[in-house]
């Protein structure tokens, strides 16, 4: 049996998670906004609430396309809201159309969203070394630069901690475990 983070639970959508996506480097400017939303809609709520709602996260937000969700009315709104697949909260859901303008911004300057993101760990992944879950930080120095510049760039719901969370699940640091399988197929 292969080992695994110790936050990984039983449930295959966890696994799935965990063994395929997390902590593996992205620069795929749609999923990375897709994951700063979802970050952002996990604040004050566990992962595994957003994980099994993210099918329906698609569905309500056009697949994360900037481009539609700027274009969201009070009758989108209230939809959304009436939406039991996602997280009802009129604070977060409109999060998401101030980051999909915030997003178009930083595109309409002519940067990707991949290098506007990335630039915050110098377009390199950060290799951090943990033996125990105890031992990952909720945020750092580094999460706490990017979201005061998120924040001042016109995102919501990127406070420092949700920063690395976003972080660790895009792959800008490889916080998986030293003895889970997956850190040292990320690191090389």
């Amino acid at each position: 049996m292969m080992k695994r983070c110790d936050w990984v639970t039983s449930e295959q959508l966890y696994i799935d998670y965990h063994d395929q996506e997390w902590g593996r480097p992205s620069r795929d400017d749609r999923h990375l906004f897709e994951m700063l939303c979802l970050e952002g809609a996990q604040a004050g709520l566990s992962w595994w609430t957003i994980l099994q709602k993210r099918a329906n996260y698609r569905r309500a937000f056009d697949q994360f396309d900037p481009w539609k969700i700027v274009t969201y009315d009070q009758q989108k709104i209230d939809r959304l809201l009436e939406d039991p697949g996602i997280v009802r909260n009129r604070l977060k859901i409109k999060s998401v159309i101030s980051n999909a303008e915030a997003y178009l911004r930083i595109i309409e300057s002519g940067q990707r969203f991949a290098n506007y993101i990335w630039q915050f760990v110098d377009g390199e992944p950060i290799i951090n070394h943990w033996h125990s879950g105890l031992d990952v930080p909720a945020s750092t120095g580094i999460s706490e630069q990017m979201s005061r510049q998120l924040k001042k760039d016109g995102f919501k719901f990127v406070g420092p901690t949700i920063c690395y969370a976003y972080m660790q699940a895009v792959g800008m640091v490889n916080d998986h475990l030293v003895d889970c399988f997956c850190h040292p197929e990320i690191t090389n």
